[in-house]
């Protein structure tokens, strides 16, 4: 947040567009009574004079901010009015006088509640901790009681995702990639299916400005052409609907630009080549007793116009997503060659898929005895947060989990139907089933027939635990299990097994202190701990216990009036531990640090990352790596999504020194049809007449149409986006790219 810069304000102009603002948040909130407008008001009051001097980095008055805030709360999440309220005051503890014990004297206890869920962690953090991590998870804690607290903060994110262009470039990308890493996963597990496109898109803007450009200008183009052909292609279809009389409503949804995108990475194919940029919507407006009908019904018209694919049928009525997606859709052949695919679903259905949490609720009564897929996801939530104390970046990553993840469908021998995530194992399921029958779990008979524990499910599987008297968690579990419930629950056994044994290193030690006749006090044992460098108490009597430690080696020390002392610096040399190493490594450096790369006087350390192999003209950040100094990667780095979002503490910026040419090593794959002489023309191309040298070169022909790689040095991006263009003008070549990662 800044404070007021030097510029001219025009204080009557922006108080007339805090009114208007105000006024459309009004408009936004349905059905509130005359109360509960009398609150907002007060809270909106309350927010306006602790922002007062308050200002955005692009010079706008801070009030803007929460004003929005809860309107999208209000009109495109469909929450209640102490959601608005608590909208409005969301930032004031954290960054103005208010404080919690205000907002409950003002408002009451909810909404503290909500607020306090919505204020980051504040004071000192251990360096070796993420505090994004931290403030994920205290947010994700609220989960549990009240899911509107994670609601306030996507609408936050939200807002603050469409007015990112005022922040620096380092701050862009940071949020951006937040956003991507968490903010748009939960926002799809909460159902809020058009919250989380825009949040993807908006983090593709700043992560990959190019590229969204690129695809938004394309689909700009091509928008002419799609209406025309979604026109022709529905006219049948409404006939026949309006023919039987049903209440519907039709419209195509063209693809997002992050999903676009993310077909192109995936499939490594050009824009032209992505053919599925759009989805028919029949949306039916029926009963509740009636919905399946009518949609099997409609489904019936589509494919009775058009050929279907049976293959590509996915019945989401009949067993909803986890998020409580339901919808049915088929893809057909349109009269033109073209594949379409067709979503069909119910107004009640196309809410929920819309407006996700807010609207699940709202028809929650009629259906009040059955568990939703987003009733057992907030159930899976809450028994992974019922052992919150481990290490905040595995809370997360355990989190994550319950995310993205596609489901499978399994059964128990009794015919009870369990869901669990894609690549979900035996010992998942056991975990699913209950906590000790993971713990003890020794096998599994999966459709009569014996497998491992690390065998994983496919849907339709019927499974069996067997399970062991003696059996218990042991490390390498954690390598074959998936689910967060299951990681969580052995990381648990884990620590606990530490414990018993680390009580048996601490009998070792007072047998110990009371040979050498020192007092066995808190004193001592912090002496040692320093000596040893260990982290915590548990640590030293674990490596006591299990001879990492040899306290009859322990020298160098006298002991005076019970105390143990260690007269000079000694040294123990043992293997450090990775914790040590991050805190050292990170310690060195500071925020403010600029890794200037091919700097003569540069003092810091660094190697080029060869998973995006990056080169001069690249945009790029230094990463202080555990125990191998600073790795340099390209801002749009398959990884730089996962070490901004959860360790921003161990990033720096980075920058290429303008200085003398040196090269660097890229690849490129190319791709054609296979032709006499294409070796010799390529490798003539860029030895011969580019003057470049090359590394290696490698070529797969297969059926006449092959793909090659080369390792060539290039001194930065202009150089090698000149080759890539000369390169496709060789006859038989169709596309060149720039490989993102260095092959070993």
């Amino acid at each position: 947040m800044a404070k007021e810069e030097a510029y001219v304000i025009d204080e009557e102009a922006e108080k007339k567009e805090i009114t208007r603002r105000y006024r459309n948040l009004l408009r936004s909130c349905k059905r509130i009574t005359a109360a509960e407008k009398k609150r907002i008001r007060k809270a909106f009051d309350v927010a306006v004079e602790a922002h007062r001097t308050d200002r955005r980095k692009s010079g706008e008055p801070y009030i803007y901010h929460p004003i929005e805030v809860a309107r999208i709360v209000a009109e495109e999440i469909g929450l209640d009015s102490t959601s608005v309220v608590a909208a409005l005051l969301h930032d004031t503890v954290e960054d103005t006088y208010i404080t919690l014990d205000d907002i409950e004297n003002l408002f009451g206890k909810k909404e503290r509640y909500l607020i306090n869920g919505l204020t980051k962690i504040s004071g000192a953090l251990d360096q070796s901790s993420s505090v994004q991590a931290e403030n994920f998870r205290k947010m994700i804690l609220t989960l549990s009681n009240d899911v509107r607290v994670i609601l306030i903060k996507l609408a936050d994110r939200l807002h603050n995702m469409r007015t990112l262009d005022a922040m620096p470039k380092n701050k862009q990308l940071k949020i951006a990639s937040e956003t991507e890493f968490m903010y748009a996963p939960l926002a799809h597990r909460l159902g809020l299916y058009t919250m989380k496109t825009e949040l993807e898109d908006l983090s593709l803007k700043y992560r990959e400005p190019v590229a969204y450009e690129d695809i938004k200008n394309k689909l700009k183009k091509t928008q002419s052409g799609r209406t025309r052909f979604i026109n022709q292609f529905s006219v049948p279809i409404i006939g026949e609907l309006k023919k039987q009389g049903l209440d519907f409503e039709l419209k195509g949804r063209t693809k997002s630009i992050y999903s676009i995108w993310k077909k192109i990475q995936k499939q490594n194919i050009p824009f032209e080549e992505v053919y599925d940029l759009f989805a028919i919507r029949i949306i039916v407006n029926t009963n509740l007793e009636n919905e399946k009908n009518a949609c099997w019904n409609v489904y019936s018209i589509v494919t009775d116009t058009y050929l279907p694919n049976i293959d590509r049928l996915r019945d989401w009525i009949s067993n909803p997503k986890a998020n409580g997606y339901e919808s049915l859709h088929c893809t057909v052949m349109s009269e033109k060659g073209r594949w379409v695919e067709v979503q069909i679903r119910t107004k009640r259905m196309d809410e929920i898929a819309e407006k996700g949490y807010a609207a699940h609720w709202k028809y929650k009564g009629a259906n009040a005895e059955k568990e939703s897929g987003l009733d057992r996801w907030l159930r899976q939530v809450r028994e992974l947060l019922e052992n919150a104390n481990e290490d905040a970046i595995d809370f997360i990553d355990d989190f994550k989990l319950n995310l993205f993840a596609d489901e499978i469908y399994v059964f128990t021998p009794n015919g009870e139907l369990k869901k669990l995530p894609m690549g979900a194992t035996a010992l998942d399921f056991a975990f699913e089933i209950h906590s000790q029958v993971g713990s003890k779990c020794i096998g599994a008979k999966v459709n009569k027939k014996l497998v491992p524990l690390s065998h994983k499910l496919n849907s339709g599987d019927q499974v069996e635990i067997i399970n062991g008297k003696n059996q218990k968690p042991s490390e390498d579990w954690l390598n074959f299990v998936t689910t967060g419930k299951a990681k969580s629950r052995i990381r648990t056994a884990l620590k606990e097994e530490k414990k018993a044994i680390a009580a048996d290193g601490k009998e070792i030690l007072k047998r110990k202190m009371r040979a050498i006749k020192a007092d066995f006090l808190s004193i001592n044992i912090d002496t040692l701990l320093k000596h040893y460098k260990e982290d915590s108490v548990i640590e030293l009597y674990f490596h006591i216990a299990t001879g990492r430690i040899d306290l009859k080696k322990l020298k160098g020390f006298v002991v005076e009036k019970g105390r143990i002392l260690f007269p000079k610096a000694h040294v123990v040399a043992r293997k450090e531990k990775k914790s040590e190493k991050r805190k050292e490594t990170s310690s060195n450096y500071t925020k403010s640090d600029t890794l200037v790369l091919n700097d003569d006087n540069l003092n810091l350390e660094y190697r080029l990352s060869k998973c995006c192999a990056p080169i001069p003209g690249d945009d790029i950040f230094g990463f202080v790596t555990i125990g191998e100094g600073i790795k340099v990667h390209r801002i749009n780095c398959p990884n730089s999504v996962h070490m901004l979002s959860k360790f921003d503490y161990r990033v720096i910026k980075a920058k290429w020194a303008s200085q003398k040419e040196r090269e660097f090593m890229a690849e490129v794959e190319f791709k054609g049809i296979d032709d006499v002489g294409l070796v010799h023309a390529i490798t003539d191309l860029i030895s011969k007449q580019l003057h470049v040298n090359m590394k290696a070169i490698s070529f797969e022909s297969e059926d006449g149409i092959f793909i090659g790689h080369i390792k060539l040095f290039v001194h930065n991006t202009t150089h090698l986006n000149g080759l890539i263009d000369e390169m496709t003008t060789i006859k038989g070549v169709r596309s060149v790219k720039r490989v993102k990662h260095l092959g070993e």
